[in-house]
């Protein structure tokens, strides 16, 4: 075992993101969810180089090899190396995303504190532009198939915009159903649509196998010397061959890091290669093709079959984003940066495997406004890149200062690692700026927002939580008032669900001080978040009887990952079975929840504006009943209120 994944494997403490089932059906299932949009690049991403500046790049041998060259070193070394062979080792827990990893450095090096927080802020930043990239990839890849439609009869131009918005509706609708059953729908669609790269790509090959010779780096090298500047604004246009690149990552705690990393290289990273040279060697011979590469591969008789497939293809790779948009949603509610959304799990062995209804329904509003507005995917391509360069950027900060901070790597490997790939990357973002005024400060503003968001929400649940506290009380001095003034205990388990056993819940409070009745068991449950993604069940519960051993009031608190259930009646179960000092039966149990309503106050700790949208978050989140799964029929909820 390498250094690097020893390293990797010492950082997580948790338990690892369980991936039952056999391995191949594991791959299947990972490129049907996961290589979608790095799959589907060839569709646009040489025809896009050789567009940009009105074909300021030449159909010429030195440019077709230079930009072959760009595209194939591109993919190796940032996807293959970086991500499949760096970042994905620097997993928390089995589980990716650059909130993962953000959380990961506040774990393991929480002694640095600016470290950490700048760190976390990264984190955010990262995760927003990602969630921009899910607004476009969608859009820009279902409209890249359908266009296809075009090479064959241009007479339908006119029906290709509602073809590509009926096919997004549809996708997002069956994102319900979840990852595991989409990924076995998608994995043989995404299996044929790999195979076929590789087939168009080959005879294309063999016509013309001087191709090959842009594998080697001194074309790149050479492109860039001879065309200083023209270089510079292809790499805007060569960064689409990776796109996708962090939604492999962000994905992996659907499949597992050893079915992503044997389907890319086994299937992916093979089909690409072939295809992206095949497209190659078609121009060198018929210079036209710039105008379409990728249907041009394929003979009249097969166009309209592969755009039936490219369709199903390019669904497939909105998938990859949207999945992934999942899993970073709950990683940031985890840690504290979006209010609880309602998560839904759909597989009952892949932890990783949830649907978000609020992200869906946001990500589809989006994407049908991008879609509509821009209505070529051409158009779209100009707005294309900042975001997933910008994420490729800080993805590699990240894990640098993880290798450096945590693991203890020599200077000299984080100096080389940070010129390979944070060097490359950088020119990648720098020629996206170039895109800003064409479309490009779209996905910029979606990101700024998002990170607006998170940041004051953030602020606000601090604030609100400090003046939570004030309210409440010590819960060990209404403990000993209790003893002192009894009160009458009624039959029956009594559940608050409560951030900390430091202070009372309000409902438990409003019971003794208002109904002044106690009941005869009172179990107050605080649900600790911690930064990794898993705890095992028997490390995940401590039992306080809060000084008194006959009182019948106990705080329990659960340990969860940020990708475990927050499911209370089945953690009460589960602490029934492992612990001697709980001596209740959570099936009995009545559930009280302290509802806050927060109001609009007079304080100055937060400006007006940033209160008026936490409240508005707040309102919008999911009840504490449904986050926590708390049976309806037993179910008390009492209220305060709080100004902001």
């Amino acid at each position: 075992m390498s250094s690097v994944e020893n390293e990797a494997q010492q950082s997580a403490t948790g338990q690892p993101a369980r991936h039952d089932g056999p391995a191949a059906a594991l791959v299947l299932g990972a490129l049907g969810v996961v290589f979608g949009d790095i799959g589907t690049s060839p569709l646009y991403a040489l025809q896009t180089v050789f567009s940009i500046d009105n074909g300021a790049v030449q159909p010429v041998p030195g440019d077709v090899y230079g930009v072959i060259s760009l595209v194939f070193w591109s993919i190796l070394l940032i996807v293959s190396v970086k991500y499949v062979v760096f970042v994905m080792r620097a997993d928390n827990d089995g589980e990716g995303g650059i909130m993962a990893v953000a959380a990961l450095i506040r774990r393991r090096v929480s002694g640095q504190r600016r470290l950490v927080a700048v760190a976390m802020l990264l984190g955010v930043v990262g995760a927003s532009l990602f969630f921009g990239d899910s607004v476009i990839t969608p859009a820009i890849s279902v409209l890249s198939a359908v266009e296809g439609i075009e090479v064959v009869s241009p007479d339908v131009r006119s029906a290709i915009l509602p073809i590509g918005v009926a096919i997004l509706v549809v996708l997002f609708l069956v994102q319900r159903f979840g990852t595991q059953r989409v990924g076995r729908l998608f994995g043989p669609v995404m299996l044929l649509w790999f195979l076929t790269l590789a087939a168009l790509g080959v005879p294309q090959i063999l016509t013309q196998p001087g191709v090959l010779r842009g594998l080697s780096p001194t074309y790149a090298i050479a492109f860039f010397a001879d065309h200083p500047y023209l270089g510079f604004i292809a790499m805007g246009a060569v960064v689409l061959a990776i796109t996708g690149a962090e939604a492999l990552y962000a994905d992996m705690g659907h499949f597992g890091r050893p079915p992503i990393r044997g389907a890319w290289f086994a299937v992916v990273f093979p089909a690409l290669t072939l295809n992206y040279l095949g497209q190659a060697a078609l121009i060198l011979r018929q210079p036209n093709a710039v105008h379409n590469p990728f249907y041009l591969l394929a003979p009249g008789w097969a166009q309209i079959p592969l755009i039936v497939l490219a369709t199903f293809a390019t669904v497939i790779a909105s998938q990859a984003v949207i999945s992934g948009a999942y899993s970073v949603t709950r990683q940031a509610i985890r840690l504290g940066f979006l209010p609880r959304l309602a998560v839904r799990h759909t597989s009952q062995q892949e932890s990783g495997q949830i649907y978000v209804p609020a992200v869906n329904w946001l990500l589809l509003g989006g994407v049908l406004v991008l879609t509509v507005t821009f209505g070529s995917s051409a158009a779209l391509a100009t707005a294309y890149g900042l975001a997933v360069t910008g994420t490729l950027v800080l993805t590699t900060t990240l894990f640098l200062v993880l290798a450096g901070a945590a693991w203890h790597w020599p200077p000299w490997r984080l100096v080389a690692i940070g010129i390979v790939f944070g060097g490359l990357e950088l020119v990648f973002f720098a020629a996206n700026l170039t895109k800003v005024v064409r479309g490009g400060w779209l996905p910029l503003l979606l990101g700024a927002l998002v990170v607006l968001i998170m940041l004051v929400w953030r602020r606000g649940h601090r604030v609100i939580t400090a003046r939570r506290i004030d309210i409440e009380g010590g819960l060990s001095e209404f403990v000993e008032q209790l003893r002192q003034r009894p009160l009458i205990r009624v039959p029956g388990v009594a559940v608050f669900p409560h951030p900390t056993k430091e202070t009372v819940p309000l409902a438990l409070r409003a019971n003794a001080e208002f109904n002044e009745v106690v009941h005869e068991h009172v179990v107050i449950v605080s649900v600790i978040s911690e930064n990794v993604p898993h705890v095992p069940t028997s490390e995940r519960f401590d039992v306080d009887a809060l000084s008194y051993s006959d009182d019948g009031i106990v705080h329990l608190a659960v340990r969860l990952g940020f990708h475990d259930d927050q499911n209370i009646p089945a953690a009460l179960r589960d602490a029934f079975m492992l612990t001697s000092e709980l001596e209740t039966d959570p099936d009995t149990a009545y559930y009280f929840l302290s509802r806050i309503t927060i109001e609009l106050g007079d304080a100055t700790d937060m400006p007006t504006w940033q209160k008026r949208l936490f409240i508005g978050l707040s309102h919008n989140a999911a009840s504490s009943a449904t986050y926590f799964r708390l049976p309806a029929d037993r179910t008390v909820v009492m209220g305060t209120r709080i100004e902001l």
